[in-house]
């Protein structure tokens, strides 16, 4: 194999295949990234038997051939190459990358030990790629981190006939948004997919400037898949297998009592006050006609509070919050202000879940479908 490419377009597609590779393997060979001659120049891939990347870009090639080299240490040497055009040629088990007066020799590793690449064909929807990534973004963190529960460490995508709404819990926080779907070319029954958090993060970060994202669900040989394609770009993911919590019912359909703050006020009181707590300590928030007052109770030596204004409708409400989950709801919400709803429960010592939505002026909610229930903790008499 011989080739010749860009150095910044070669440097850019390493990086985007090795992304989401494992950043340890118990196999050697799954750390490896897949280089190919194609027709119009090289193919790119990797593969760890849950997610795989692959894309093409433009080569000069002068010997076809395939070959298995490590990723990372590619994507390292790639980033670093001097301003000129890469050679990439291969000797035997050696491949030698060379460009301006740098040259690298590294060794091959075995080709027929590399296993079959996830072959997709069809559509099953398009999706805005701006949209989709914002939507990631505001939703996936609500993911659970715990894999005890491989359930919940997902996001859950539920197609209809023309809308596309993303969900996620951990079991303290519910997160939704939904987006446009355009299911004419393929979908057209109600399908859902349950998705790596993880995974569907950075698919977000690297399609999200791609005008539209062409989203396949395949299911083949008992394996359910999902893929993402934009720009001669594909990633594909294993699905998480399991039942997804039934938590967009948690959701009222109206809130009389919620009050409405400027969203940055209330993110930079929330980490000043919030400085003085131990970890997993919680907020005291009470809203009254007079404004927000949040109260933090530390240790011996410290304590602080801090008062902004917000405009309640319905009764004085106290609640107790964890600062980083509201902090993470409050930074979802693009927008100046924030409308924080208090749902009731039948028991009149335990609050209901605060409700987050964006907020577009003080006096009218926002435009969007992002929400976000968080369980306030018990109170602290």
């Amino acid at each position: 194999m011989r080739f010749q490419a860009n150095r910044d377009v070669l440097s850019e597609a390493v990086s985007f295949t090795v992304k989401l590779l494992p950043q340890r393997t118990t196999l050697p060979i799954l750390s490896g990234i897949l280089i190919s001659t194609t027709d119009a120049g090289i193919s790119l891939s990797a593969f760890d038997y849950e997610v795989s990347a692959q894309t093409e870009i433009t080569a000069d090639v002068q010997e076809p051939g395939t070959v298995l080299v490590s990723g990372r240490l590619l994507a390292e040497i790639a980033s670093k190459l001097p301003n000129a055009p890469v050679t990439f040629a291969t000797d035997d088990n050696r491949i030698v990358v060379s460009c301006g007066s740098a040259s690298f020799t590294l060794l091959s590793m075995p080709v027929e030990e590399y296993p079959t690449l996830p072959q997709i064909s069809g559509e099953s929807g398009l999706v805005p790629a701006d949209e989709f990534s914002e939507a990631v973004g505001q939703v996936a963190v609500a993911a659970s981190r715990d894999d005890v529960t491989p359930v919940i460490t997902g996001v859950q995508l539920e197609i209809t006939e023309n809308r596309l709404s993303l969900v996620a819990t951990d079991r303290y926080r519910v997160a939704v948004r939904e987006i446009d779907w355009d299911g004419t070319i393929g979908q057209s029954e109600p399908s859902t997919a349950l998705v790596p958090a993880r995974t569907l993060q950075e698919i977000g970060k690297t399609f999200g400037h791609n005008g539209t994202i062409t989203v396949t669900l395949v299911s083949k040989d008992d394996r359910e898949l999902i893929a993402f394609t934009a720009e001669k770009k594909t990633v594909t993911s294993l699905l998480i297998k399991g039942n997804f919590p039934p938590v967009k019912r948690l959701f009222p359909e109206t809130v009389d009592n919620y009050a409405v703050i400027n969203t940055a006020d209330l993110i930079d009181a929330t980490r000043r006050v919030s400085l003085v707590l131990e970890r997993e300590a919680a907020l005291r928030f009470s809203f009254t006609a007079d404004g927000l007052t949040l109260e933090a109770i530390g240790s011996e030596q410290a304590q602080a509070s801090e008062s902004i204004d917000a405009l309640l409708t319905g009764d004085d409400t106290v609640v107790s919050l964890k600062p980083q989950f509201l902090l993470d709801g409050l930074s979802a919400v693009h927008s100046e202000y924030v409308r924080i709803s208090f749902t009731k429960t039948d028991n009149p010592n335990k609050p209901g879940p605060v409700l987050i939505t964006s907020q577009t002026s003080k006096e009218q909610a926002g435009s969007d479908s992002y929400r976000y229930l968080l369980q306030p903790n018990l109170l602290l008499r």
